[in-house]
Order: C-alpha cells, then structure tokens, then sequence
C-alpha cells in the first residue's frame, strides 16, 4: 500500500492509500539525524502498529533539497518502514506543486512553519530564489509572523488586548522569551506556534494589517522575482493561507495576481496524482 507524507517543520501528515491519516511532528534534516526521525516516527503508536503494511513510501519534506539532507530522511524511513520495496525522498515545494497544479503553468507557494514558491507547469519545477529559513527568510510563514509579534511585544507595539494574551494566557516575559529563541531548541516551530495568538486576538483591524503586511514581502520576494508573474495563478498551500486567505487575496490583487488554490492539507491531492501516476 501507498503513503504519502507532507511535512513541514512543524507537523507531518502522513495519508495511506485507504485515506487512513497519521501525524508526527515535523521531520525537518536541518533540525534531526536519521537516529531521532525514527524515534519520533516510533512515538506514533499507530503508525507503528501499521508500518508493515507499506510497500511504497513518498515523502516530501521542508530542507529536503538536497542529496545530504534527502539521506538523513531516508535512513530513517528504510530503518522504520521495513517492508516498503521503494522509498523516495523529495522536496516539500514539489508536494505543493503536484497538489494545486490545474492543467496550466502556476506559481505554487507555501506558507507553513516557513515559506517558498516555484513555477511549476506540469512537467518542470523552476525556483528562483531560495528559502532562507527563520533567522534570514520565511517571509509570510508562521516563524516569521511569530517573531515580528514577539518583537512588537517587547518593544511594547503590540495593541493592549494583544500584548495582554502573549503575556497572560502564554506566559511570555522577555526572559522567556530570550530562553525559547537563543538557547532551546526548533525556535522556529515554537515561534510559529504564536500565530494561534492571531486568530484569538480582539484587535482584528491590526491584525489584518499585520497579516498583510507579511504576505506583501512574500508576494515581494517569492511572487515578484517570476518572470512575467501577473500571467500565472498563484496557489498556496498552508494552514496560515487558508485561515487567512481574505488577507491573502487582498495582498494579490494589489500585486495584479490573480489567486489560485488554496490547499489547507496538501497530502490528499498528493495521494491522488501517485494513485493516478503508479
């Protein structure tokens, strides 16, 4: 049997070929060897209980884009899935582009932990530039959001409604906060976690703006470098795109882009195109 699994830096959705879903933390190779990948996929009981049943196993993950990091990921399923006969390793932002492509060349995004975007037109996948992870990039995505609102919380810029929920329901002080992004670890996905304070927060005027300022460098940065780009629908998948996908169209129309799909949970049309394609 068939599984595909989409996994960002956060979070893995692992889909079987009877529509059975499973989910593990994100298995990003910057952040894990091939030793705690198994270990984490071993945390999944059920997972566990069914890795036997698995002949085929796609996997397509954030910083999987290279042959180094691929590996690391690939120890670790052959060692896990020991029945599976193939098991390929690809790059999250080809899993974005199988999932929304439409029949005509698109420009597929991701707005997850990180983000990123690739031209795809059904055959041929061409990036332009880079994702440059948290500390340099990830303009739009979740890490990002989640510093710019810790950086307005400590220079004491955040709405009172909004800085009252990082302080009092989350327990964030400038000491903790200094402790979760200089000295423990996956900062990345803990910073991202703070985007839940978008949906909760009171001040919706300031947090569309906030969300639309973020998606404006995406568009900048990810969009804009395309040749030619108002040509192209632009998809997304991500969970911060859909929750926020009035934001988005808005932040496209000013760019002249036209807004494509918009794909909460890749995996399910990714399944689909291997069923079609095996």
């Amino acid at each position: 049997m068939i599984l595909i699994a989409e996994s960002g830096s956060t979070k893995t959705n692992w889909l079987a070929a009877d529509n059975t879903l499973y989910e593990t933390i994100g298995l990003n190779p910057l952040f894990f060897s091939s030793d705690e990948i198994f270990e984490e996929l071993m945390k999944n009981e059920l997972l566990t209980a069914s890795r036997g049943n698995f002949s085929q196993i796609f996997f397509y993950g954030a910083s999987c884009s290279s042959a180094e990091r691929n590996e690391i990921v690939s120890r670790a399923l052959h060692r896990f899935f020991t029945n599976a006969g193939k098991i390929e390793v690809d790059h999250d932002l080809k899993a974005a582009a199988i999932a929304t492509y439409s029949g005509k060349p698109g420009i597929a995004c991701i707005l997850g932990t990180g983000s990123n975007s690739c031209l795809y037109d059904g055959k041929n996948l061409t990036e332009v530039v880079p994702a440059l992870g948290y500390v340099l990039g990830d303009e739009g995505g979740g890490a990002y959001f989640g510093k710019k609102l810790l950086t307005l919380f400590l220079y004491h810029l955040l709405p009172e409604q909004t800085a009252a929920i990082i302080s009092g329901k989350y327990g964030y002080t400038k000491e903790k906060i200094f402790d979760m992004v200089y000295k423990q670890p996956n900062a990345n996905r803990k910073m991202a976690a703070l985007t839940q304070v978008l949906s909760e927060s009171p001040d919706k005027e300031f947090v569309s703006d906030f969300v639309k300022k973020g998606f404006r460098e995406f568009f900048q940065y990810h969009v804009c470098c395309y040749k030619n780009y108002k040509s192209y629908p632009v998809h997304f998948v991500g969970s911060l795109a859909y929750v926020f996908k009035n934001e988005l169209a808005e932040v496209a129309k000013e760019y002249g882009c036209e807004l494509g799909i918009v794909d909460r949970q890749p995996v399910y049309n990714m399944l689909q195109w291997h069923l079609k394609n095996a």
